[in-house]
């Protein structure tokens, strides 16, 4: 896995979200991004952290903190995701893996003993000239928006 780390700047990037709009990196200059990978929508631990960050959307906006949520679901998966949970910010449906492969968040995991290829959940904190300030690779769902707060 080729990670992106502080000090890189993020390569731009065109993918879709949950309505097929088209959204890239550059739609986010001169603001401050957070990027948050997820390995699959409607899953407990998913949901936890996608309703914290929606939860303190408001208190991120203020920080003056943008919010993209990518996994490689489906546009239509992305979309009852979204609706479901009514969250504020996009959700990339990333199925050709273009932007988990860009942030290089694909990977070997292992679960239950089991080794497979997936995304690694982990979020990464861009400022306003698209460099990566920070890169949260130990994700605390239920706790999310705290830790990026933290800094």
């Amino acid at each position: 896995m080729n990670t992106l780390k502080v000090g890189d700047v993020v390569p731009n990037f065109s993918s879709t979200d949950e309505q097929g709009n088209t959204i890239t990196l550059n739609d986010y200059k001169g603001k401050k991004l957070i990027v948050f990978f997820y390995p699959k929508a409607s899953t407990p631990g998913c949901t936890a952290e996608a309703c914290n960050l929606r939860d303190n959307y408001e208190v991120l906006k203020d920080k003056g903190y943008e919010l993209l949520g990518v996994s490689a679901d489906s546009a239509k998966r992305q979309s009852n995701f979204k609706d479901k949970y009514e969250f504020p910010f996009p959700l990339l449906a990333d199925e050709d893996k273009t932007v988990i492969n860009t942030f290089g968040v694909w990977g070997p995991k292992k679960f239950m003993g089991r080794e497979y290829d997936g995304i690694h959940r982990m979020t990464f904190i861009i400022d306003e000239n698209g460099v990566v300030e920070r890169v949260i690779d130990k994700v605390k769902t239920k706790d999310h928006a705290a830790q990026i707060l933290e800094a």
